[in-house]
């Protein structure tokens, strides 16, 4: 954020899943609203095997460029980038070397004993980022 306290550079973590787009139209709106660059990631987790990671690969490249064409139509600027390894453990990596002033990704809204067994990248991403991040829920 700058002095003003605005936002320069909006993070949008996506997965593919329908409970992402709503974290998508709510940093697209916020990033239009700010006047904030959109940086759009999605995060490819299965390096060890091959057919999983091509189809990984697809659906990141497909879902951020869909992140990119609802900037474009909202007048954002949207960089689109494909990453690597542990969800939570990229998104905040990502965030903390490139001047992200706000993470925005979605929650699968899992309750009870698979949230607490599991755990998802959205809340490890609350508890240890340094930077605020925004829950939209599906």
């Amino acid at each position: 954020m700058d002095n003003s306290g605005h936002y320069r550079n909006i993070l949008i973590a996506t997965d593919g899943s329908e409970n992402s787009k709503e974290a998508i139209n709510s940093g697209i709106e916020f990033a239009k609203l700010t006047g904030a660059k959109v940086h759009a990631i999605y995060v490819i987790n299965a390096p060890w095997e091959r057919e999983a990671y091509r189809y990984l690969r697809e659906i990141g490249k497909k879902t951020t460029n869909e992140v990119k064409q609802i900037g474009d139509k909202n007048g954002v600027d949207v960089e689109t980038h494909l990453l690597e390894g542990n969800p939570a453990e990229q998104i905040i990596d990502y965030a903390e070397n490139n001047d992200i002033d706000l993470i925005v990704m979605g929650t699968h809204g899992e309750s009870g004993l698979r949230r607490f067994m599991m755990g998802s990248v959205a809340q490890k991403v609350v508890r240890s980022s340094i930077i605020e991040v925004l829950v939209a829920r599906g």
